[in-house]
């Protein structure tokens, strides 16, 4: 879908327009596609999706994050300044967590949860974001404005997992999606698609160091998977008797 190209040429939002736009996007739930820092002044980020990286940078190396890739936040308050939309975003830079995202309750044999959760993790604090368009803030729905949000938030709420597949190469997210392993993946990737090996063992030869991850137990199929500076660079299948077990050497705790 392309990116709107909001405030050029457009009509100024009425007051009914702003406060129907108001109780649209307030209290609504995305999930961060980025790491979004903590802040006191609002965050820039331009209706064609483009955010002022070094504002961010500066940000987030005096403040830290307000949420991290995968994380719900909620919009918490909406104030037109100007030609900037800007946006609280969980409460602000004081905000984050509420306690009732803390809360664990449960019933009779039941595991106990927190209220409010979901497939994602409340962020840990808040900031704001401001949208600045060239000459006014546009006549335009609560939706396109999502869509401007949409490099940094996602409304969906999908998980960390789903947005982090949406990042990687076509060939590794349909391996993933078959659960299994092929040559380039990182650790990442080979976690997502096999879950934690059964064991890893790591070994150096010849001035190179690997590392295996090896899954199944004797006796049955076996898989390895080796790693070198972090990327797959070997996959082997094999059947393993009972006391088949090989390359013993170092092996790493899981």
């Amino acid at each position: 879908m392309a990116t709107p190209q909001a405030g050029l040429g457009q009509e100024r939002l009425t007051p009914a327009q702003r406060a129907e736009l108001i109780r649209n996007l307030s209290a609504e739930y995305g999930t961060a596609k980025v790491q979004i820092p903590r802040s006191k002044k609002a965050l820039v980020l331009r209706p064609t999706g483009q955010y002022d990286r070094e504002q961010w940078s500066d940000a987030m190396q005096r403040f830290g994050p307000a949420a991290r890739m995968g994380d719900l936040v909620q919009i918490t308050a909406v104030t037109f300044e100007g030609k900037r939309l800007v946006m609280q975003i969980n409460y602000g830079i004081s905000g984050g967590r509420r306690w009732w995202h803390r809360i664990q309750v449960a019933g009779a044999g039941a595991r106990g949860t927190s209220l409010g959760a979901n497939q994602v993790t409340h962020a840990p604090g808040g900031t704001k974001l401001a949208l600045v368009f060239p000459e006014t803030v546009p006549s335009k729905s609560a939706h396109d404005f999502k869509e401007m949000l949409k490099p940094v938030l996602d409304f969906e709420q999908r998980t960390a997992t789903e947005l982090y597949l949406d990042t990687i190469d076509v060939k590794y997210r349909e391996a993933i999606e078959r659960n299994e392993v092929v040559e380039g993946m990182d650790k990442e990737m080979v976690l997502l698609s096999k879950g934690l090996p059964n064991k890893k063992v790591r070994d150096f030869k010849d001035g190179l160091q690997t590392e295996d991850w090896i899954y199944g137990e004797p006796p049955g199929e076996i898989l390895f998977v080796t790693f070198m500076d972090g990327d797959v660079i070997r996959i082997k299948e094999t059947h393993a008797a009972i006391g088949g077990w090989v390359k013993e050497t170092a092996q790493i705790e899981r």
